[in-house]
């Protein structure tokens, strides 16, 4: 018994000794295995010499922090930050660097791939500088977790990794890298403990794998270029929680029946090609909570299994094509936070399912066909917070009571048809941000509006109403408000009213019924945006509005006014968006122009502005658009793109520029659009514009440009679409080269693949788009194009002096619309060849010396709405078939040796086709042109007609001194033989 007690002590006393004894080890030896603390060291080395800490990360509540600044000789390497040491041995077999800061690279024979017993790795969120994984990786044959993601690698991921057998996690995810595919299969198949692999943003671009480890439970390949179709094997893993193919378009073929699963959480196919109808089977699995079809080809209905998703949060099935109603069975998903039906084709009425939903946070409903008054039974939704109905076609007017949805921060119902008055409770949510009530047809006095004091809501969009009355004083208790739209309205400003806004930064007050400056504006100081634009406002631009010193002002849209006067100094030094258009401002621009360095958007079309245009323009780097059209500028064009390449649209038609096109232009590598018509340019063609790569509009029309079209071996021009000379002085043949060098023309058309877009300029920020205009002879009629779209061809060389033959090389231009010969000296015959123009809907030869007859080739072209052959010399029968029996006389008019219907002359008579045989006399050659083709009895009607008619038009003449139009224009269509004509004619008359 003694003995037992003695025992017992002994062991007591052992227990209350092991503390102390292994305190005082550990303080004096280090359980950090030395051969590991060297490599840790070494490891650290090249990281301490870099002094770059600008990346950093914060994630997950982590922020960046630099690990490696505890790690000294004097320290245990076990109680290093980021460090774990096995108790046992004293070897690293854990290492957590994420988020330390590390800047370089990691080299293939790094210290790193020493620590032989490393069973954890985590490098993630640092900065590699896009160096390649290196493949001494392999060497850690004891990992079981190894995290790499968002730490800027690129390149090929070695193969080594593959001898990672023993890997439980792996996450290479967000760097650049590419992955092969047998060592993904390796990876994904006989990787027997792995449990968890993050790929995302790797680039596989292989197959989907068929057979898959079973120990899987967490699979990421959203984003890797995976293809193939979609079969039912990930399904059948039995131990699957999360299944992540989003990202992948390359991934076809339906969504299989899928197997009933109590493991399943998650299941993201979002930006996947995989279509058809959704399977009911979808409703087996049971313990779903976050479902992601976004942006697939769903069609159908969603089927009413739905409603066994019992226990899922999150129901993403936006952008698809889905179909029907919203199931009722919806309402069982009763801890859904999330629900997002948008963009598809769902009807009906809303029905009132969501009563049960009261989890519910966020609602999207918009873009969808709904249709009736606003679902009541989302007012009784206590914990939502986004409400998003818009681009429906709800009706009616709002419920005047929503007092339950005290936690709403965004509120979209716009693009609707809702009506009636604005309800009070709308400006009193306490915690609503975004209001957005704009295009529907909501009616009420602005005044009238009970806008409280609400310090959360920062946007609200009312525009595009019916609203009206003066601006409401109430907008002050608005005190951080920081966008507002009140745009197409019917408002009015009492010139008393004081309103402060002092977090105001975008203003839209555009279509309202202004007729001045809104004199609040002296009290707004921070505005980046303001749109006053097509209003009621006359007169000058008040001297208050010039000398605001709004620094932060980048847009001002002031156009579509009655604006007059001169413009006054502007002080915006820093905008980026000046419209003035639709004005009628006049003067010269202000020498303050030339301190808007930032301008990306400059329009100041349709006014009276006249002198020279500031050569500063030429120097703003920033520039993209410069509309300049219908003003009353004189002097030569500005040298644009002098120091900028910026440029994409140079409209400067109907002014009154001279001299040349400046060759400073060969800088503008941007250019898409250059328009000078309408000006008194006197230059020759300037092919060295043919260098721009992508310029796509050229219009030169209704100018003194002059001399041949030169084909020198850079005029290529391969992206031009529209092509307009017309009304110049230009002259020799038309060269076949020049057609074969414009490519775009010669693409097939897109109008039946759903491509049809516009021409158009994308602006920064909140600045949108700006579209492309032009005007353009369009079957016959001059025609203000407000939008270019993006497969319209068109070639107008008309009203020049051109001559010779039609060149057969038009044939390859398929793509062409518009084709203009119209008015020059062209000799020869039509080209059957342009029967080949499939997609032509315009053609017009008409003054031209054309002969022979009417290709019958030319009725294949389906297309064909306009024709116009008038004033030529063609014969024989007018072809018959497709769109040529269309055509009424007036295509065909002054060939009086054609026949057939539509004209009156009947073909077969032996005179119809009478050739008269030319004159011998030289003197009679003038005669002899004029007659040529023409039958006696032709002959006879012209000249008693022409008796009465002659008599007045040269009477007419003589007294006006002979006026040149006519003189000119007939010596342009028949030069030598008129001239001969005419001195025939005066000498007979003297």
């Amino acid at each position: 018994m003694g003995r037992l007690v003695f025992f017992y002590s002994l062991i007591v006393c052992f227990v209350f000794l092991i503390p102390s004894f292994s305190s005082s080890f550990v303080h004096h030896h280090h359980l950090c295995s030395s051969s590991d603390a060297s490599a840790l060291l070494q490891f650290k080395q090249p990281f301490e010499k870099s002094d770059d800490y600008s990346y950093e990360c914060d994630f997950r509540g982590q922020t960046s922090f630099p690990k490696t600044v505890s790690w000294n000789e004097s320290r245990d390497c076990c109680t290093w930050d980021g460090v774990t040491c096995d108790l046992l041995t004293g070897h690293v077999i854990g290492l957590d660097l994420s988020c330390s800061l590390l800047n370089g690279i990691i080299h293939a024979n790094s210290s790193l791939f020493q620590l032989h017993h490393l069973h954890t790795l985590n490098l993630a969120y640092n900065f590699f500088n896009w160096s390649s994984i290196p493949n001494g990786i392999g060497r850690l044959r004891n990992l079981r977790h190894l995290n790499l993601s968002e730490s800027n690698f690129e390149g090929k991921i070695p193969t080594e990794i593959s001898h990672l057998s023993n890997l439980v996690s792996l996450d290479l995810s967000a760097n650049g890298c590419e992955l092969d595919q047998k060592t993904f299969e390796t990876l994904l198949h006989n990787f027997t403990n792995l449990e968890v692999v993050s790929l995302s943003g790797v680039n596989i671009s292989s197959p989907i794998p068929v057979n898959m480890s079973s120990s899987l439970r967490y699979v990421d390949l959203q984003s890797t270029n995976l293809q193939g179709v979609l079969t039912e094997w990930p399904f059948l893993l039995p131990n699957l929680e999360r299944l992540k193919l989003g990202g992948n378009d390359l991934i076809k073929g339906v969504l299989p029946n899928l197997h009933p699963s109590s493991t399943l959480l998650e299941l993201d196919i979002s930006n996947t090609g995989i279509s058809g109808e959704l399977p009911d089977s979808v409703g087996t699995l049971s313990s779903l909570n976050r479902l992601d079809l976004r942006e697939c080809g769903f069609s159908g209905s969603i089927p009413d299994s739905i409603g066994n998703l019992t226990q899922i949060r999150a129901l993403h099935v936006r952008d698809n094509h889905f179909t029907g109603h919203i199931p009722s069975t919806i309402s069982k998903l009763k801890q859904l936070t999330l629900l997002d039906l948008s963009y598809n084709s769902i009807g009906g009425e809303i029905p009132h399912v969501f009563s049960n939903l009261q989890e519910l946070s966020y609602l999207d409903l918009s873009n969808n066909g709904f249709i009736g008054p606003f679902p009541s039974s989302i007012l009784s939704l206590t914990h939502l917070e986004s409400l998003d109905l818009s681009c429906n076609s709800l009706s009616g007017p709002l419920p005047s009571n929503a007092s339950m949805l005290q936690k709403l921060i965004w509120l979209d119902l716009s693009y609707n048809s809702l009506n009636g008055t604005i309800p009070s409770w709308v400006f009193s949510l306490p915690l609503l941000s975004s209001l957005s009530l704009d295009h529907n047809r909501l009616s009420g006095q602005l005044t009238e509006l009970s806008l409280k004091t609400n310090p959360a809501l920062y946007f609200l969009f009312l525009s595009h109403n019916q609203l009206s009355g003066s601006f409401p004083q109430s907008l002050a208790n608005l005190t951080n408000l920081s966008n507002l739209d009140l745009s197409s309205n019917n408002i009015t400003f009492d010139t008393g009213i004081q309103i402060n806004f002092p977090s105001l930064i975008e203003l839209y007050l555009s279509s309202c019924e202004l007729k001045d400056f809104p004199h609040f504006l002296r009290n707004v100081k921070t505005l980046a945006i303001l749109d006053i634009s097509n209003n009621k406002i006359r007169g000058q631009i008040p001297k208050w509005f010039s000398d605001m010193r709004w620094d932060s002002l980048q847009y001002l849209n002031l156009s579509h006014n009655s604006l007059t006067g001169h413009l006054q100094q502007l002080p915006y030094y820093n905008l980026q968006y000046l419209d003035l258009k639709f004005n009628i401002l006049q003067g010269p621009l202000p020498s303050s122009i030339c301190n808007m360095t930032s301008l990306i958007f400059l329009d100041l079309s349709r006014n009276n502005f006249s002198d020279s245009v500031p050569s500063c323009l030429g120097s703003m780097v920033e520039l993209s658009v410069l509309d300049l059209r219908k003003n009353n500028f004189t002097g030569f064009l500005p040298p644009l793109c002098a120091q900028s390449t910026s440029l994409n649209t140079i409209v400067l038609n109907g002014n009154r520029f001279e001299g040349p096109v400046p060759v400073s232009l060969l800088n503008c590598h941007s250019l898409e659009v250059l328009d000078v018509g309408n000006n008194a340019i006197n230059d020759t063609f300037p092919a060295w514009l043919g260098t721009l790569q992508v310029l796509q509009v050229l219009i030169l029309k209704s100018n003194k440009f002059h001399g041949p079209i030169s084909t020198r071996k850079k005029f290529c021009f391969p992206r031009l679409r529209i092509f307009d000379l017309s009304h110049n002085e230009f002259s020799g043949s038309l060269p076949a080269e020049i057609f074969r060098n414009f490519k775009a023309m010669i693409k097939s058309d897109g109008r039946n693949k759903g491509d049809i877009g516009y021409m158009s300029t994308s602006l920064n920020g909140s600045y949108g788009m700006y579209e492309d205009s032009v005007s353009l002879v369009i079957k016959g009629n001059d025609i203000e194009l407000e939008r270019i779209s993006t497969i319209m061809t068109t070639i107008d060389l008309s009203s020049n002096h051109f001559e010779g033959v039609i060149p057969k090389t038009l044939k390859d231009l398929g793509s062409l619309w518009l084709l203009n010969l119209s008015c020059n000296n062209l000799k020869g015959d039509i080209p059957v060849e342009l029967g080949q123009l499939n997609i032509l809907e315009a053609l017009d030869l008409s003054w031209n010396r054309l002969t022979g007859k009417i290709p019958r080739e030319l009725t294949r072209i389906k297309f064909l709405a306009v024709l116009n052959l008038s004033q030529n010399l063609l014969v024989g029968p007018i072809p018959q078939g497709l769109q040529f029996n269309t055509f009424e006389n007036d295509s065909y008019g002054g060939n009086l040796d054609l026949c057939g219907p539509p004209l009156s002359q009947q073909c077969g008579t032996s005179d119809s086709l009478q050739v008269p045989q030319p004159l011998e006399s030289e003197e009679e050659e003038g005669e002899s042109y004029f007659f040529s083709g023409f039958r006696w009895e032709s002959v006879v009607i012209g000249y008693s007609f022409g008796l009465v008619v002659g008599t007045v038009v040269w009477s007419l003449m003589f007294k006006a001194g002979k006026p040149k139009y006519f003189v000119e224009y007939f010596e342009g269509i028949f030069p030598k033989k008129m001239r001969r004509a005419r001195k025939r004619f005066q000498r007979r008359r003297t």
